[in-house]
């Protein structure tokens, strides 16, 4: 701040201290001087280019009962602030009143009200990070709202007109107006705290060299953070570690352990150190002194460690990055991806803080009516704010006997969070409660503490590290609100509110497990591999064998009485929980929780568990993180046995299905579900979803990240158990027309199977003579579903299909391929028949194989794909597990199901892998409703299907680098009138993705000819239609007319064949 800026300052206050009268003639002069004496740029005038992002007296548009109407906001800078003005006065009733009685204070939180409608009325995708009320010439008031909540008015912070003479307020106000991200306290924080965690992290790296174990460093290490937090907040007094590092330890090394080990001990029972009293802190961190010691160099880097401000500290991402810096083989992802706080945010408000904050707003509105005037009084009686300051300590005190629980806590950046927020809150209703009754006395052990949030948690280092964050935030809260008052002793309570046990199975212990049969230990091979001693590969090691065991009284764990839970499980899929768990817990814990699939992901457990909990209202409500697979079919199961439970049920109020995340250092993708119990209450209030419209990834934090995830909020009736809302596609039921035909494709359980072009010659493919000749028929094409969307790899694998182990032996040098690279893979495998038939595919789906007996060709797509796309394949060609196999050969079929509307059901019934969508063909095909179509729209159809398919391979023939993503790719950008560049026109024109689009848009023209819909119809339509479609099918099939599409495989005796045999419809795929 320059002396220029001063006197700048100076004369506004001088000019506008006085000001009184009308708010309407004042602001727009006032905010004209305000930006003057900030020195930054006023708005520019009306009509200009930015003049609709920054402006005085912005248009919002209203909606009330009587229509819509026209509002002002007094002063807007879009991503900056807006401000509403009321002008107060110091000796009359003038303007909005004088300053300091009912009618003013009114007047100010009128303003407030207003101007937090206007922002929500914004036609802006990023509310301002700043809004304000200002009584002109007197001060304003500020919101901070980074994260898109600003608090009630009493989360307000008053600042002086004269405040503005302080230079780091005069820096502020600057920074609100042209770059307000700089204030972003998440931001500043989150840097600051990679900062001491890499500090941190080297010399973890250090003192794992010298040979000290995980949990000593761990231990010590955590007591020095803490240390060095205490420092910063004074709760240490003089600097003790920093002077005593810098003057002492680091010129004599051999006494800093004694003498940190002193100053650990006076901390854990309170007394003197050097010159300085030292608290009682007390708590688990320093019943067990010991400390390392440490040579010069390492204490140089505890110093810098040191010389941070820790009082900054993010408690919502240190856990993590402190739990990485201390993992050696996390370390090198220990600032590339973390949870930023916003997101967790993003689950914690609507579950924790939506309710309380609605119950706020509804005590506001009862204080308003309970303070108001009697009748010729200017200010509410006595007995009136008595009665306003009942209605405040009532709700008071149910915030400070909330419980929140994660019963999944890491490193506790969830229970950090959700304490934040709550001590908010309460910070919002204590200023309230000082506006009604004056100075008041509040007890600060019964304030919000860490006693209220609840964590469990099976990683022991991860649970202290838990109980560290949490205490360093309320202790940041602390002294935000007192100053530098000291708290009582001890500072660190025993509360043992985190418990270091599994969340969803307790037992009293465990031994090896003893097959009954053998009288052997049961094993496992435990992952370590060796080289094979003929071909040299990388074989599993038979030796390596891993015991499994037996749990002991095993059962369903309890959990802590709660009110809210919040928590993000670990995400360990189906086909991980035998590897990641051990085989003796997975079928322990499945066996202790019989009323739910075996086929569910590990944290469906706790979704399971909250969800019982919440219908038999011991829970409130309860929000988790889990992959975006819980929308899948085999998950949805749980989900709905929730939502539709006959006595209990409960809804999901809050979604977003489809959400970044970061997992264990590496970016996935998440969904977010939230539920509650139904009752009076909520049955008609609607559910919350939301969805990612725009997101970038490669930023430089994840804190940037975060600013560029940009969500849609609707409000939606019922979410179903697929997250989605509208036409509830999952009544649908399989069809008998459509059964047997399609299913998933093989899977081989080892790449031995697998050959080249130029193996599979070698080993006698396509030989017609010779001693190799018969090799084709074990040696078949090979596609997956990356050869069918990109590039086809021309493999080819061994397929022995039933035949005996003497029978494949006849087949020598396939057999020896096997024997040699497959064998010893099954060898170790769990399954019995898979060890025995070592020889044969892991899944050889026997029903596939009957179905495309009789076929040329069939339909085929990618289960997990960008673009849904089918197409024919050759019968002789084996699929993949990842491919969805439909045995139709009629181009009629491939048509249909390449159209708008069937890609519209099969997005809305599938699920999803990351970002991609899974076809599910149990309800995407089984329970899908063709249409009946006369002869001449049939044939139609037919014949786009068949020029659908053989423009796709054409285009692929002639050009081997077009493949059918990068077809389908820029079909999307056509459809959505993206323009082209240079690379998009070079591609077009060899893809020929013009014509692509035009057979698309003449078959969905057919096709919805043969439903008899009108082509203008919405996808909400098609879906509501199908719905309808399947129930009048299904009612038709009990009566008995069943539609078969293909009659004389489905149901050969009990119909004839319907279809006409078709001439001409083969397509060689291979040579």
């Amino acid at each position: 701040m320059t002396p220029d800026d001063t006197q700048r300052v100076v004369d506004l206050i001088e000019k506008w201290k006085v000001s009184e009268g009308n708010e309407d003639a004042n602001a727009k002069p006032f905010f004209v001087d305000l930006c003057a004496a900030l020195g930054v740029a006023g708005p520019p005038p009306i009509g200009t280019p930015g003049s609709e992002t920054y402006r005085f007296e912005k248009p919002i548009k209203t909606f009330s009962e009587k229509g819509q109407s026209s509002k002002r906001a007094d002063f807007y800078k879009a991503d900056c602030f807006l401000i509403e003005a009321k002008q107060g006065s110091i000796t009359s009733n003038r303007g909005h009143g004088r300053r300091g009685t009912k009618v003013y204070r009114d007047a100010m939180q009128g303003a407030f009200n207003q101007a937090r409608q206007y922002v929500q009325l914004l036609n802006a995708p990023i509310k301002p990070p700043f809004l304000m009320t200002c009584d002109i010439g007197s001060h304003f008031e500020l919101w901070e709202g980074f994260s898109g909540e600003y608090g009630s008015y009493g989360a307000r912070r008053r600042v002086n007109l004269s405040d503005l003479k302080d230079p780091a307020i005069f820096d502020e106000f600057v920074k609100i107006f042209v770059d307000p991200q700089a204030l972003n306290p998440e931001k500043q924080r989150a840097r600051v705290t990679r900062e001491v965690a890499a500090e941190l992290a080297k010399l973890s790296r250090w003192l794992e060299d010298q040979g000290h174990g995980a949990e000593e460093t761990a231990n010590f290490l955590m007591r020095c953070i803490f240390t060095m937090f205490a420092e910063d907040v004074e709760l240490l007094k003089g600097e003790v570690l920093t002077k005593a590092l810098r003057d002492r330890w680091i010129l004599h090394p051999e006494t800093f352990q004694p003498e940190i080990e002193q100053l650990w001990q006076t901390m854990n029972t309170g007394g003197s150190f050097g010159f300085e009293r030292v608290l009682q802190f007390n708590g688990s961190f320093f019943e067990n002194a010991t400390a390392i010691a440490l040579p010069k160099e390492q204490l140089e880097i505890l110093y810098a460690a040191a010389d941070k401000d820790w009082s900054q500290v993010e408690p919502a991402i240190f856990g993590t990055l402190l739990e990485r810096a201390l993992e050696k083989k996390e370390r090198s992802r220990l600032g590339a991806h973390y949870t930023p706080r916003s997101y967790v945010e993003r689950l914690v408000r609507p579950v924790v803080m939506e309710p309380l904050r609605q119950e706020w707003d509804e005590i506001e509105l009862e204080l308003k009516r309970l303070l108001e005037p009697e009748a010729g009084q200017e200010e509410p009686t006595k007995n009136q704010r008595k009665k306003a300051e009942q209605e405040i300590r009532v709700f008071l005190e149910k915030l400070q006997k909330i419980k929140i629980l994660d019963p999944a806590c890491g490193t506790g950046n969830f229970l950090y969070v959700s304490l934040d927020l709550l001590k908010g809150l309460e910070q919002e209703v204590i200023t309230r409660l000082v506006d009604v009754a004056g100075q008041v006395q509040l007890d600060v052990l019964k304030q919000i503490n860490p006693s209220q949030f609840l964590g469990i948690e099976l990683n022991p280092r991860a649970a202290a590290i838990a109980e560290l964050v949490i205490w360093i935030g309320y202790l940041q809260w602390y002294f935000k609100r007192y100053g530098n008052a000291e708290p009582p002793e001890p500072v660190l309570q025993a509360f043992n509110n985190i418990e270091n046990r599994d969340a969803v199975l307790a037992y009293d212990g465990r031994e090896p497990d003893v097959d009954a049969k053998t009288g052997q230990v049961r094993t496992r091979w435990g992952g370590r591999m060796m080289r094979h001693p003929v071909t040299g590969e990388e074989v599993p090691d038979p030796t390596d064998q891993v015991v499994i065991y037996r749990y002991l009284n095993a059962r369903a764990a309890e959990w802590p009485e709660a009110d809210y839970v919040v928590s993000n499980p670990p995400f360990i899929g189906i086909r991980r929980m035998r590897e990641s768990l051990g085989d003796g817990y997975t079928e322990t814990l499945r066996k202790n929780y019989s009323e739910i699939p075996e086929t569910i992901d590990y944290v469906m457990y706790w979704w399971h568990k909250a969800a019982k909990l919440t219908g038999s209202s011991r829970l409130l409500r309860f929000g988790f993180i889990t992959t975006n697979t819980i929308r899948q079919t085999w998950q949805r199961v749980v989900i709905d046995s929730h939502l539709n439970a006959k006595n209990k049920p409960i809804r999901i109020f809050f979604v977003i299905p489809d959400h970044p995340w970061s997992d264990e250092g590496a970016a996935v993708r998440i969904s977010m579900t939230s539920g509650e119990t139904v009752n009076s209450n909520n049955t008609f209030r609607p559910a919350t979803l939301g969805i990612v419209v725009d997101e970038k990834e490669d930023t430089l934090t994840p804190e940037e990240s975060s600013d560029k995830t940009q969500l849609k909020w609707n409000k939606v009736g019922r979410v179903f158990s697929d997250l989605r809302s509208g036409v509830d596609v999952n009544i649908s039921i399989e069809l008998q027309a459509n059964s047997g035909l399609a299913s998933t494709g093989i899977q081989f359980l080892g790449s031995g199977f697998i050959l080249s072009r130029q193996q599979a010659k070698e080993m006698g493919y396509g030989q017609a003579s010779g001693k190799l000749a018969g090799s084709l028929d074990v040696i078949k094409p090979y596609r997956n579903g990356k050869d069918l969307m990109g590039k086809a790899r021309d493999l080819f694998v061994i397929d022995f299909d039933d035949l005996s182990e003497k029978e494949a032996a006849q087949y020598p040098e396939s057999f020896q391929r096997v024997l040699e690279t497959v064998k010893p893979e099954r060898d170790v495998h769990r399954d019995k028949q898979r060890r025995e038939k070592w020889w044969r595919f892991g899944r050889s789906n026997k029903k596939m194989r009957t179905s495309l007996e009789d076929l040329n060709r069939y339909i085929a797509t990618s289960q997990t794909s960008k673009h849904r796309v089918f197409q024919f394949l050759s019968s002789n060609i084996i699929p993949d597990q990842k491919i969805v196999v439909i045995a139709l050969e009629d181009a009629y079929y491939l048509a249909i199901l390449s159209s708008s509307i069937h890609a519209s059901w099969a997005l809305t019934t599938g699920g999803s892998l990351e970002d991609r969508p899974v076809y599910t063909h149990s309800i995407g095909f089984d329970a899908f409703s063709f249409p009946d179509p006369t002869p001449e729209q049939k044939q139609k159809i037919r014949d786009l299907g068949e020029r659908l398919d053989a423009h796709r391979k054409q285009v692929q023939a002639t050009h081997a680098d077009i493949t059918i993503t990068g077809m389908y790719n820029l079909l999307e950008k056509l459809r959505a009138g993206q323009p082209f560049d240079d690379k998009d026109r070079d591609y077009n024109n060899r893809a020929l993705v013009s014509t692509l689009k035009q057979i698309h848009d003449e078959l969905d023209a057919a096709v919805l000819d043969a439903y008899g819909w009108p082509h203008n119809i919405t996808d909400e339509q098609i879906l509501e239609n199908l719905v309808a479609l399947n129930a009048q099918r299904a009612e038709e099939e009990r009566n008995g007319h069943i539609r078969w599409l293909r009659p004389e495989y489905q149901a050969p005796v009990e119909v004839q064949p319907t279809q006409p045999t078709l001439v001409g419809t083969t397509t060689p795929e291979e040579p």
